[in-house]
């Protein structure tokens, strides 16, 4: 049997170690009763305490009486009391119970419950090697049991009241006073948004003195929010300090500590948040040399929690020559309502110094809103957004470097709508959208402010509304669409001026279409239609030469009329098609089994009149009538001159195998996609003078090696010869010398995605991977939600990925000779000859991959080869470090425009997410 620390009998109890417990007022009634005999022990099974790792220590456990074994009795008996009952203020039943025993003495007036002691009272519970009750004195003691056979301690006292939680070496607790002094405690505070565990903090402190429920003062504590209490990788270590359980610490001085090493970060007083939720405070910035802009602070600002629905930050950057910029962000959210967010991003950029030939300074902003709607919170109305606008070369020219991986983007567009529903029949759909475009290469920018909508559901007026149609007549059908639309065009340097609006126009089209279906010989499906638009507008374009100028100098005069303008056009349309299958089958005892090929055909016709009522004319100087529409330059065009009297063809084909499946207890065979799809399309105008064969498209796609490889590729094929000038001439190619066709465009894409486990057996159990923590950043800014641009350097991002991650078991598996990898590959290419140049205008090969050296040591890169101009595209390299407690990451561009690299180490923990050190240099600013 183990014995107490203490040997000697005149030693005094109060060396024991005592922690802070929580205890209401009706703690001193359970210890009275529990001495009167009323409440009989439960035999419950025992609950595990904490696991914490048993080390020597100097505090000693409380003293106990000689002939305690000999006194001992066994559990649930009671002796008889001599002292008068008082009346029970108890609003509970009390619970304890020992594993060893149960001893009441009354010559002592002391309770002892001794190994795996445990007492429960409502929301209070207490577990430890020793519990003692002085029932004189209003006083709890509790310790642990000494093992002379190594001299550690274990069962370690554990006290939880509602959600706090302290485990200390040892108790003393006065219920009268309410205080208690503690040694050696150990509590785990929430904080911040992050999940428990993974962001809490842990107080440690050899001396604690508990004043009331609210405040503790600790004497030479710990905070750290290591998962090893016992041993932490690091903590920060205060002399005294007034810590409020759930809401702050206020420290004197404090310095942190690395593996028990002081370090010269200290602070002459300190406050620690311990608040859980959103919180208002600073957000700490880093610092930094730039090689072009001097000496910075970065990411530097403030968060405010508006309201439990909405919050906003605010970021800036400053440089010392005179650069600066700042970033806003607000994120909003009503549970079953709608959530989004609003992020505005600003940058005055200086380079070099006034007075240097080099010097310049410019302004580039950036703006994104996403907006989504609960969509049970009005199934009748919705609203969404999602916004990317700002300067074309935003990305390209940032200083600030999370913006690295948008750098390769040549693309921005928004959208904002708005939807109403009329679900009376027939039902009405009614939409307004504001649309924008931007090219960031040639800084061109297309806006639709707005584009309204309508339309009505398809209504069979020959037919009831829920019963089953057949033939022509009940499967006749019309519809009515409206859109209607004010076109921007501009540039990046008009953008948000009055000049923008210069070029705009409206336009609006009304269409009509009717159709019906039937079944003809019962495979073949035909439809036969006509379609009815009206094209409003609000301007109109007249041209002839001008009389005033001479008659040698004469020129074609545009001239802008003002007002309401409209025209009508219209047309038929037919179609059948059916779908043919076929079936080639090998045995069942082959390996491929049976190959399957699908083809749907199809042939259209279209009928369009000739709308030359539309059309005026003007003589021209050489005396030619030259035929115009004044529609010509609006937004939906010019009607047709031309009749048009078409033959469309197409083909839709895919190709499945059924295989032998190498399962062998499998009892189906295996179906598997040769070809996705391939498509061919082309038509026949009657009505044309020349070319009345369009060219031939084809597209096609599949996906092979288990899915881990797609392969796409489009093209056209022209079956008519050209001049010498590149233009297509009225003689066939094949006549021509060349063959049945010849072809002008092609594109090729392929895709191949494997890793680590790509060539094992495969478990029917696996689970697909997660996605990449800051992939809903990279989608949002517009650009690729792989890697294979590389990775900007945002830490948050990051940590919401490794939070994942850091949730490790303690058991942390080891890697023989198998590491964990991945590797992504992707390859483009496109051909022209359209003109006899076969030409390869894009060729270019893009890959990226990460290894896991140790389940703490993992290296990724991402780069790629533009075969056609020889060069390297952005090529990254990053490597991270797990430290336990400590994230190490470095990001390194060796060559190339973005030529840059990116250190950082700091605490994981979010509460502590300021304790970093970063070093970054800056993108060498005309480098290529």
């Amino acid at each position: 049997m183990c014995k107490f620390g203490l040997q000697k009998p005149s030693q005094a109890i109060t060396k024991i170690g005592f922690i802070a417990l929580q205890a209401n007022k009706h703690f001193f009634p359970l210890l009275f009763l529990l001495f009167m005999g009323v409440v009989a022990s439960a035999q419950e099974d025992p609950i595990v305490p904490l696991p914490i790792k048993a080390v020597q220590d100097s505090i000693k456990a409380p003293l106990i009486p000689p002939n305690i074994l000999n006194d001992s009795i066994p559990l649930d008996s009671t002796e008889t009391d001599t002292v008068p009952k008082k009346k029970a203020l108890l609003l509970d039943k009390i619970k304890y119970k020992a594993k060893d025993y149960v001893r009441i003495s009354q010559t002592e007036q002391k309770i002892y419950l001794y190994d795996e002691a445990e007492i429960y009272y409502q929301d209070t519970e207490l577990k430890a090697g020793i519990i003692v009750l002085d029932y004189v004195k209003n006083e709890v003691y509790a310790g642990r049991i000494f093992n002379p056979a190594d001299s550690t301690y274990s069962q370690l006292p554990y006290f939880k009241q509602g959600n706090n939680e302290v485990i200390p070496d040892s108790i003393r607790f006065n219920f009268d006073t309410q205080k208690a002094l503690i040694f050696n405690s150990r509590t785990e505070q929430q904080a911040g948004l992050g999940s428990f565990g993974s962001d809490a903090m842990k107080v440690l402190a050899e001396v604690t003195k508990k004043e009331n429920d609210s405040v503790y003062f600790l004497k030479d504590g710990k905070l750290t929010t290591s998962k090893d209490t016992i041993d932490p990788d690091y903590y920060i270590r205060i002399r005294k300090a007034k810590f409020v359980p759930g809401k702050k610490i206020i420290a004197g001085f404090s310095n942190m500590y690395i593996v028990d090493v002081p370090t010269p970060i200290a602070l002459p007083f300190a406050y620690f948040p311990l608040t859980t939720g959103r919180t208002a405070g600073l957000i700490f910035p880093t610092f930094g040399n730039d090689p072009q802009r001097g000496y910075f602070i970065q990411n530097g600002g403030y968060y405010f929690p508006i309201s439990d629905y909405v919050d906003f930050s605010i970021l800036g950057d400053f440089f010392t020559n005179g650069s600066y910029g700042f970033r806003t962000q607000s994120i909003y959210t009503k549970r079953y309502k709608f959530r989004g967010n609003i992020n505005f991003r600003f940058e005055n950029l200086v380079t070099s110094q006034k007075g240097f030939s080099d010097f310049s300074r410019s302004t580039i902003y950036n703006l994104q809103i996403t907006h989504s709607q609960d969509p049970k919170a009005n199934p009748n109305s919705r609203f969404s957004a999602s916004v990317n606008l700002g300067s074309s070369n935003y990305f390209r020219q940032s200083a600030n470097q999370v913006n690295l991986a948008n750098t390769q983007n040549n693309n921005l567009s928004s959208s904002i709508s708005y939807s109403k529903t009329f679900p009376a029949y027939p039902s009405v759909n009614l939409s307004l959208t504001a649309t924008h475009n931007q090219n960031t290469n040639t800084e061109a920018i297309n806006l639709t402010l707005p584009t309204l909508q309508a339309s009505m559901e398809r209504v069979f007026p020959f037919a009831k509304r829920d019963g089953l149609k057949k033939g022509i007549i009940q499967n006749f059908n019309l519809q009515y669409n409206l859109r209607a639309e004010n076109r921007i065009t501009t540039t990046d340097s008009l953008f948000f001026t009055p000049k923008m609006f210069d070029d705009a126009r409206v336009g609006a089209r009304h269409t009509i279409p009717l159709s019906t279906n039937f079944k003809v010989a019962k495979y073949f499906s035909v439809t036969v239609g006509a379609n009815y638009e009206d094209v409003w507008t609000l301007e109109t374009f007249e041209r002839g030469l001008d009389p005033d100028d001479p008659e040698s100098n004469r020129e074609v005069v545009l001239d802008t009329v003002s007002g309401f303008d409209r025209y009508n056009r219209y047309g038929l349309n037919a179609s059948i098609g059916t779908t043919l299958y076929g079936t080639f089958n090998f045995g069942e005892d082959k390996k491929i089994q049976a190959i399957r090929h699908v083809m749907r055909p199809s042939i259209g016709w279209g009928f369009t009149p000739s709308f030359e009522q539309f059309y005026d004319s003007y003589t021209n100087l050489d005396g030619e009538e030259v035929l115009y529409s004044r529609f010509e330059g609006t937004l939906n065009g010019a009607p047709s001159l031309n009749k048009s009297n078409s033959l469309s063809f197409s083909l839709q084909n895919t190709l499945e195998a059924k295989v032998r499946d190498k399962d062998s207890t499998a009892t189906e065979p295996k179906k598997i996609s040769l070809l996705s799809n391939l498509n061919f399309a082309a038509s026949y105008n009657f009505e044309a003078d020349s070319l009345k064969l369009s060219p031939v498209s084809f597209n096609g796609g599949t996906t092979i090696l288990n899915n881990k490889m797609s392969i796409n590729f489009t093209g056209i094929l022209d079956p008519y010869a050209i001049d010498n000038n590149g233009r297509r001439i009225n003689t066939l190619n094949i006549n021509s010398g060349g063959g049945l066709f010849r072809l002008t465009r092609a594109s090729l894409n392929i895709g191949y995605t494997l890793n680590s486990d790509t060539f094992k057996k495969k478990d029917k159990k696996d689970t697909e991977e997660e996605p990449d923590g800051d992939e809903y950043y990279r989608a949002a800014s517009g650009g690729r939600t792989d890697d294979l641009f590389g990775q900007g350097f945002d830490i948050a991002a990051n940590r919401r990925a490794d939070e994942r991650k850091n949730d490790y078991d303690e058991e942390i598996p080891i890697y023989n000779t198998k590491l964990p990898w991945d590797l992504r590959l992707a390859y483009a290419t496109s051909y022209n000859n359209s003109n006899r140049q076969s030409e390869i205008t894009n060729n270019s090969l893009m890959f990226s991959g990460n290894i896991e050296l140790t389940p703490k040591w993992s290296l990724g890169f991402s780069s790629g080869y533009d075969f056609k101009n020889k060069g390297f595209t952005l090529t990254q390299f990053r490597f991270q470090r797990n430290l336990g407690s400590f994230d190490l990451r470095f990001n390194w561009v060796p060559f190339g425009t973005n030529e840059r690299w990116d250190f950082f180490i700091g605490i994981s923990s979010s509460i502590l997410q300021d304790v970093k050190w970063e070093q970054r240099s800056q993108r060498r600013l005309g480098r290529r």
